[in-house]
């Protein structure tokens, strides 16, 4: 089984690489998406979320309100620290599963928003793709897609690990500055390489 591990900063477009990759046929398994759902209406989670947060962090139709949680983890370190505690090792062994189903493809992407300022996954993923760009993109971005303010957008980078430090780690590296057709041929031209190295490696 080989995995790419695919990350990158809030806005430099991860997403999107994944559903490029998706397209392609490679299985994407997306730490956002197992996120989401275990955080849904009716998941256990979100009653410890209560029990730990109070219910008012918790919307009428019983899933996690995820823009005031987000808005006070990102403001206490120990209430960030405290959600991942309860989320985390459930998102891990979601990963871990869907990653086992689908283990007979020649590779498999693994999105993890936060990979470089966790170990959590180091030992599954065989190499790292790092999709980048600029702060000023990333700003523009998620205040265009999320409607969040600019000084919201500013925390959450400063929250992450530094572009400098994530590109000095990565494997490989996709500056996604232009267009989406740019970014679509080079995960193409990736995506042939990790096919190739996956051949090699066998």
């Amino acid at each position: 089984m080989y995995v790419v591990g695919l990350t990158g900063g809030i806005g430099a477009g991860k997403s999107e690489a994944a559903r490029i990759f998706s397209e392609l046929g490679v299985p994407v398994i997306d730490v956002d998406v197992i996120s989401r759902h275990l955080t849904s209406a009716g998941q256990p989670l979100v009653a410890k979320i209560a029990e730990v947060f109070g219910p008012s962090y918790v919307t009428a139709h019983g899933a996690m309100d995820r823009n005031k949680m987000r808005e006070r983890v990102f403001s206490s370190t120990d209430d960030r620290l405290r959600l991942e505690s309860i989320l985390h090792p459930a998102i891990h062994r979601e990963a871990l599963r869907e990653l086992d189903s689908h283990k007979q493809a020649p590779y498999q992407i693994l999105a993890i928003p936060l990979f470089f300022e966790s170990n959590r996954y180091e030992g599954i993923v065989n190499r790292t793709l790092l999709i980048d760009c600029t702060e000023d993109k990333q700003i523009s971005r998620v205040v265009d897609r999320n409607n969040f303010s600019e000084e919201m957008v500013r925390s959450i980078i400063a929250s992450q690990a530094s572009r400098s430090f994530r590109r000095a780690l990565a494997d490989d590296i996709i500056d996604n500055n232009g267009s989406l057709e740019d970014l679509k041929n080079d995960i193409r031209q990736m995506h042939e390489k990790f096919i190739k190295t996956c051949i090699v490696s066998e």
